[in-house]
């Protein structure tokens, strides 16, 4: 009965990454309305039936591998789990990115992602961390808009103050910065404010290390299924300017387009202003990506506004006087 468990977990994560690749309209995850269906997607970035999936082909997992009972993850600097918060229910604090040029994009992954480039910016500020279960409750209560799936009784997850907020719409992101006065960064933006002036893949530098950042192959090595983890928590993943978990935790919402870059040949369909772009990858990625590396600074993902899913969540930005 396990090894027909782990079979029929196999089969859905190569059948969601065949659909995925090989359909570009992609309409059962990137083009949904409904939270609902945004959550039983197998096809595409959500977790929804993989989750259940994985966690009946794994029964006997020890109770300390088990997501929300793991006392330390590795690489974190702080708990997994805790009630307390240690970056409050104001708005986050920001970070300034000077102006000037950088690199964006690469010549060496996937089509969309291309060609290298460089951008020239003016100077910006940007969330130092992503925006938490605390704030976006802050949010929902003085504008009395509904509250994300996850939440009950309009509040968050026991343990999970100071998590990325999750099942959250471009809509709600776009609201909730202008509530707070800010905005929602640009995909340049953000991809400058991860990746520097020297044009590394990663926050920390060109080398990938499953410990400087939630990602699928840090829950691999603790034997369980994944979950976001607190803000702030990789203290050595922080980007060339100071901000956090701009690798893995949750895609992040930008206010771009999904459009081609300049000098790109490949045509899509998909290009226009149909979906917003996500940057930075998430802690499961495990369908398109088949568990595999989503997490350089320059890849994206694209998605219909009122898409909503447990993997993406959202930081924001503001001009810089």
């Amino acid at each position: 009965m396990k090894w027909g468990f782990l079979l029929l977990l196999m089969l859905i994560w190569v059948s969601a990454a065949s659909v995925a690749q090989g359909n570009p309209e992609c309409v059962n995850c990137h083009n949904q309305l409904p939270v609902e269906v945004a959550q039983g997607c197998t096809q595409c970035h959500s977790a929804g039936q993989i989750r259940v999936a994985a966690q009946n082909a794994v029964p006997a997992l020890p109770k300390a591998a088990v997501p929300g009972r793991v006392p330390a993850v590795l690489g974190m600097s702080v708990p997994l789990l805790y009630n307390d918060s240690r970056i409050g229910s104001e708005p986050n604090p920001m970070v300034l990115v000077p102006a000037g040029e950088f690199i964006m994009g690469t010549d060496t992954r996937l089509a969309d992602e291309g060609p290298q480039h460089k951008v020239k910016l003016a100077a910006f500020y940007i969330d130092k961390y992503e925006v938490t279960n605390l704030q976006y409750e802050q949010f929902i209560k003085a504008t009395e808009r509904r509250s994300p799936l996850h939440f009950k009784n309009r509040t968050y997850p026991e343990g999970k103050v100071d998590h990325p907020v999750i099942n959250v719409s471009w809509e709600d992101a776009h609201d909730y910065c202008a509530w707070a006065g800010k905005r929602l960064p640009t995909d340049q933006e953000w991809e400058k404010a991860a990746r520097g002036t020297d044009g590394r893949t990663f926050p920390w530098g060109n080398e990938f290390d499953p410990h400087k950042a939630n990602v699928p192959g840090l829950w691999k090595e603790l034997a369980a299924f994944g979950d976001t983890t607190p803000v702030g928590a990789f203290e050595a993943g922080k980007s060339p300017y100071g901000v956090y978990d701009l690798s893995g935790n949750v895609w992040e919402w930008t206010d771009s387009w999904y459009q081609p870059y300049p000098g790109n040949k490949v045509a899509s369909e998909n290009y226009g202003e149909r979906y917003k772009t996500l940057k930075g990858g998430s802690w499961f990625d495990c369908s398109f990506y088949q568990c595999g590396v989503s997490a350089p600074a320059f890849n994206r993902a694209f998605f219909a506004v009122r898409t909503k899913n447990d993997s993406f969540g959202f930081r924001c930005a503001k001009d810089a006087k």
